[in-house]
């Protein structure tokens, strides 16, 4: 091929480009490109072969020394200083994503150095290697703002106003923008006429993006009115979730089940469906006992006065029975004033029960585990074909679960084993030992108490 003709073909392609600069990129610029290149005879193809090598092998290198060098020290450096917040930066992949970046504007720049291109290929490559400087830059900030959120996430500020809400909003915002840029920088367009064209997909984003646009207001009505915060105890019975909450992002919140399971729930679920918050347990200091003894109605009954006498020599009951004692006696003499025979139904009599009662309310009231503070009380509820209920209602001072149970128990062991001394007895469904004595059959023997053998 003759070099004065392959000037004026160089002339006139830049000509063409020129004024195609506005253009919009099609397949077809793209055969016209390999057209061009197989008319620029070997010599040419040969030159720009090797350039492009030259300039792949300086874009491997730059990266390498970046990525390999810059990025390590940076990281060492990170391990080395007293704050913690550089090392949250490197484990997010900040300065590695960065780094990518590196390559892509090697080749940006270096393509035009490289001779036997024609100016298409040369704007080609370069529309190319800016969408990828648009990506790795958005994925490059997106790790930013993630840092910033496990930054966060250190402070005890996070649990009551976590952000990792916003966050996910603005990486999808960046990465909405850096595609508009990378399709802008491919199709020759300006970036303007991609986000004027957003109007008109406004109904699209509205159906694509809309259960991240209704978790957004939700996560905001959760947040301004602290509905939730991660380390609360929730119970949402429509999703199964009863558990801490461990995690409150754009679109869910995962709870983490007693069972260790981790349970996901919408997040503008919270607002549609009714859940529990046990925080406010958590903070008035006091959890609620709320359970109840089943009595067998058959044994109550009136005490005699050697009952009395024997329940007197309790110490919490002493100041108790002497002024019901008084109190009684002083009403039985004004009913049986007027000739009122005396007998069983004209006399007021103290019954095991209401004595049993009255044990339970002021032994709730020594004990060292109930908040004295917080309503307690002992009242019979309505019987039911399983006996008489004797409900205990009071609050433990320590809110913490095992405590809690542990003091549960302690107090309800205690009302169990005391419960024969007033004459009562526990309803229970029968059992095998009942059938025997319903028959006659001589019932076996509880063995004694003793240490286990050696």
């Amino acid at each position: 091929m003759d070099p004065d003709n392959n000037d004026e073909l160089m002339t006139s392609t830049d000509v063409e480009t020129s004024g195609a600069t506005d253009a919009l990129y099609t397949p077809a610029d793209g055969a016209q490109t390999i057209r061009e290149h197989l008319e620029l005879g070997w010599e040419t193809l040969m030159e720009a072969s090797l350039g492009l090598l030259v300039l792949a092998v300086v874009a491997l290198g730059v990266h390498f020394i970046v990525s390999r060098v810059i990025v390590s020290a940076l990281k060492a450096l990170a391990e080395r200083t007293p704050t913690w917040w550089d090392n949250v930066l490197v484990e997010q992949g900040v300065f590695h994503r960065a780094a990518l970046i590196t390559p892509a504007v090697v080749v940006h720049v270096g393509i035009a150095a490289v001779g036997g291109l024609t100016p298409t290929t040369v704007d080609f490559v370069q529309r190319v290697t800016l969408a990828l400087i648009a990506i790795f830059a958005a994925r490059g900030v997106a790790s930013f703002l993630g840092g910033v959120n496990t930054i966060y996430t250190r402070y005890e500020s996070s649990r009551n106003r976590p952000i990792k809400g916003y966050i996910q909003v603005l990486q999808i915002i960046i990465y909405l923008v850096a595609v508009i840029l990378a399709f802008a920088a491919l199709m020759n367009r300006s970036p303007w006429f991609f986000f004027t064209g957003l109007g008109a997909m406004t109904a699209v984003l509205l159906l694509v993006f809309r259960d991240s646009l209704l978790s957004l207001v939700a996560g905001v009505q959760l947040t301004a009115n602290d509905l939730v915060r991660v380390g609360d105890w929730i119970e949402m019975p429509s999703f199964g979730a009863d558990g801490d909450v461990i995690d409150i992002a754009l679109n869910t919140v995962q709870v983490r089940n007693w069972d260790r399971t981790v349970t996901t729930v919408p997040t503008h679920k919270f607002l549609e469906h009714s859940f529990k918050n046990w925080r406010p347990m958590f903070e008035g200091g006091g959890r609620r006992i709320k359970r109840s003894i089943h009595l067998d109605v058959s044994t109550v009954r009136f005490l005699t006065q050697d009952e009395i006498d024997e329940l007197r020599r309790i110490r919490i009951l002493r100041e108790y029975i002497d002024a019901k004692e008084s109190e009684i006696r002083e009403q039985n003499e004004r009913a049986l004033a007027d000739g009122v025979p005396d007998c069983t139904p004209n006399r007021r009599m103290l019954t095991n029960v209401g004595t049993f009662r009255a044990y339970c309310q002021r032994y709730i009231e020594n004990h060292s585990m109930v908040h004295p503070e917080l309503i307690s009380m002992v009242r019979q509820l309505q019987p039911t074909p399983q006996g008489l209920p004797l409900e205990i209602y009071c609050f433990i001072k320590d809110t913490r679960w095992v405590m809690y149970e542990g003091a549960q128990s302690d107090i309800f062991d205690h009302l169990l084993a005391i419960l024969p001394s007033f004459g009562l007895r526990v309803f229970q469904e029968p059992t095998g030992v009942d059938m025997r004595e319903a028959f006659g059959a001589e019932p076996a023997k509880p063995r004694p108490v003793s240490a286990p053998p050696r």
